[in-house]
């Protein structure tokens, strides 16, 4: 066995997705996909900040390697992330970047978080930031949820947590039969502390844009808690809503 094949089975893959994301063009394409949504050709190649030509290589890469899906519509190329896994891996390497960043004097330190995607955001289909964070706790805290056994991370529901979750209008066993972790922790961004991933946080977004608590902003990934969500969170953070 040569080295490469040696390097190859130690480390199945990785050396390929570095690649991948290596370069700063198709890495700026990925992050601006993870709210979740499919975007045209054009509006990734203005975002790389590439040619028409280079940008259509990159996508070509990222879709043969298996980090973007295509989707096709009419004449129309629109691009999303393949998988939510693929998502939470993006997120991970971000923390990553940042816990891995030189330090500076913190009157030189910029800050890496815009203020508007601190408190609330998508992390890919769920809930990302402070709020996030803190609803995690909360949930963890009123025993809603407890840890799997089927690997690290993983999380599943208590009985609490089932009719807790219930009441918000989320189907459990519809959950449960997704193609994808039922739920997970996931290292916010931002807070670097885990929120809920999985399809279960993917539901518990949906539910709160349901009931009007949160809404979508004209900023990528940007939420807004609406005076209706306030009320129900600052009554769930003070334990007056079980």
């Amino acid at each position: 066995m040569n080295d490469d094949d040696s390097r190859a089975r130690h480390f199945p893959g990785l050396s390929r997705i570095g690649a991948l994301l290596a370069d700063p063009g198709r890495a700026a394409m990925l992050w601006s996909l993870m709210d979740g949504a499919a975007r045209p050709a054009g509006e990734l190649t203005m975002i790389a900040g590439v040619s028409p030509s280079a940008a259509s290589g990159h996508l070509a890469r990222l879709t043969e390697g298996g980090l973007l899906a295509l989707e096709v519509s009419g004449r129309h190329r629109y691009y999303r992330i393949a998988t939510a896994d693929i998502a939470a891996a993006i997120e991970a390497l971000a923390n990553l970047a940042r816990a891995s960043a030189p330090q500076r004097a913190p009157e030189h330190r910029p800050s890496a978080v815009p203020l508007d995607m601190r408190y609330a955001r998508t992390c890919y289909d769920h809930l990302a930031g402070e709020l996030a964070v803190r609803i995690f706790d909360g949930m963890i805290a009123r025993n809603w949820l407890a840890a799997a056994i089927h690997g690290p991370g993983t999380l599943d529901a208590t009985p609490d947590g089932i009719q807790a979750f219930a009441e918000l209008g989320i189907d459990m066993k519809a959950q449960r039969a997704r193609r994808r972790r039922f739920a997970c922790t996931c290292i916010d961004w931002s807070e670097r502390r885990p929120h809920l991933g999985g399809a279960l946080g993917a539901a518990l977004l949906h539910a709160c844009e349901e009931h009007g608590w949160i809404e979508r902003t004209a900023k990528r990934r940007v939420l807004r808690v609406t005076p209706a969500g306030q009320r129900h969170f600052d009554d769930f953070f003070t334990g007056r809503q079980a």
